[in-house]
């Protein structure tokens, strides 16, 4: 898994709206968001580029929420707390990662209690 990269002094982008596909189309590996069927390149740039950066921001957040629960889970005053290695075994990282992900996530919640939050994205 790619490690987080802060990039606090860059605005958080706005994701595009993200259209799930009908079930039956999802089953079809040629399709992708029925970016195959534009025709227009300009349209087919336009669009693809709109799902990326909604893509990016689903995972910078999606990160940042793993990092929340790393730390939540890892919190010394919990009596089932998780050692680094146990979080880095169940979300499938290395236990340095886990390591950096935990307190990646401690300054997430000291930021979001404390005044002045810097986004960390």
């Amino acid at each position: 898994m790619a490690e987080p990269q802060p990039r606090r002094n860059e605005p958080r982008l706005r994701p595009a709206p993200l259209l799930f596909e009908p079930a039956q189309v999802a089953d079809d590996p040629e399709r992708f968001f029925d970016l195959e069927s534009m025709d227009d390149p300009r349209a087919l740039l336009a669009r693809a580029t709109e799902l990326t950066h909604a893509f990016r921001a689903a995972t910078d957040r999606a990160v940042e929420f793993q990092a929340i629960a790393a730390a939540q889970l890892a919190d010394p005053r919990r009596f089932d707390r998780l050692t680094p290695a146990d979080i880095a075994a169940r979300a499938e990282w290395t236990e340095d990662y886990a390591k950096k992900m935990v307190e990646f996530g401690r300054d997430l919640l000291r930021g979001a209690e404390g005044p002045g939050h810097a986004d960390p994205v």
